[in-house]
């Protein structure tokens, strides 16, 4: 029994189970009360992902560090890995969404084969050790992704889509700014950067929101739907 369960939420930790099982992720702690009334169960615990550990089930615990695409918790959303099922999703909300490409032209849902086969490489992308693919969830409802690309040099690319009918509320800032902090200071990586079609006003405020700055304009660099546009490009650096 660990006296002080609570003070692990919100902590990366690793914990050994009295099965021999070891569990390691972002930990959200709930209370006797609520576990017992949702779940059945008697004492505290903490939840990795949607896994519940019962606080007389903890062998030990400890804090530690997780890379890669770890599971992070914003005021509204939950970044956590892609799986399976989301595919179908992914395919519904952005892949038929003409404007989830209208500025790029790419589009990686745009039929369910195509989807499945997107959400195949990011789980398999996992365990690699610069590989971030983040599906926004609110209430185990797919709201958007986020990720970040490419990485070479100290320097990685991200980028961010939110569907249709939960735009305008902060998703995309808010999950930019996480990452942003995340990859600099968890992952080390010094130098973040994305871009956006002039015209895309809504990237342009996302971006300029969660602390990404302006730092170049490429006239006529980006090519999409038969249309050119100003291809604008950010960077952002810890401190």
């Amino acid at each position: 029994m660990i006296a002080d369960l609570k003070k692990y939420d919100q902590k990366y930790v690793l914990i050994k189970d009295i099965y021999g099982e070891t569990h390691i992720g972002l930990a959200r702690y709930e209370n006797a009360d609520f576990l017992e009334c949702e779940w059945g169960g008697e004492g505290d615990g903490l939840f990795i992902e949607d896994f519940l550990i019962y606080n007389d089930q903890i062998a030990s615990i400890e804090e530690t560090v997780v890379h890669g695409t770890a599971e992070l918790w914003t005021e509204q959303l939950i970044l956590r890995k892609a799986r399976p099922e989301d595919a179908e999703e992914l395919h519904h909300y952005l892949g038929r969404d003409p404007e989830f490409s209208r500025y790029s032209g790419w589009n990686p849902y745009a039929t369910l084969e195509m989807a499945q086969e997107a959400v195949r490489r990011f789980i398999e992308g996992y365990g690699e050790e610069h590989f971030y693919s983040w599906i926004m969830d609110v209430d185990d409802v797919v709201v958007g992704t986020v990720g970040a690309y490419d990485y070479q040099d100290g320097r990685i690319e991200v980028g961010v889509s939110v569907v249709k009918g939960w735009r305008g509320r902060g998703f995309a800032t808010e999950a930019l700014r996480k990452v942003l902090v995340y990859l600099t200071e968890n992952e080390g990586i010094p130098c973040v950067t994305a871009w956006c079609a002039a015209d895309n006003t809504g990237s342009r405020r996302a971006m300029e929101k969660a602390g990404m700055q302006l730092v170049r304009t490429e006239k006529g660099g980006l090519s999409a739907g038969g249309n050119v546009y100003d291809k604008l490009i950010y960077e952002y650096r810890l401190g």
